[in-house]
């Protein structure tokens, strides 16, 4: 495995969140997706930490239009059905 200078990072692999059980220390580390879900070391040498789910938001626009955003209820289709507007005959 190859690894990335600490504080650079390879835009082309994904970086992913782990936490260390031993010593809770929370860090990333780029590497290709097949490896993912494998086990890390952390910065201190403890094996065995596991990935977290991260979580991106991608916004833009000003504080004001975000804090607005988010008081707005999320619309859905008019069929009802949230994610494919009723078509999955999940109801």
């Amino acid at each position: 495995m190859s690894f990335v200078h600490p504080g650079r990072y390879d835009a082309a692999m994904p970086t992913y969140e782990f936490r260390c059980p031993t010593c809770e220390t929370t860090f990333e580390e780029q590497r290709p997706m097949a490896q993912s879900g494998d086990p890390a070391t952390c910065p201190a040498g403890h094996e065995g930490a596991r990935r977290l789910l991260s979580v991106f938001a991608n916004t833009s626009g000003s504080t004001d239009s975000l804090r607005a955003g988010a008081a707005s209820p999320i619309a859905t289709s008019p069929g009802g059905g949230g994610c494919c507007g009723g078509g999955c005959g999940g109801h």
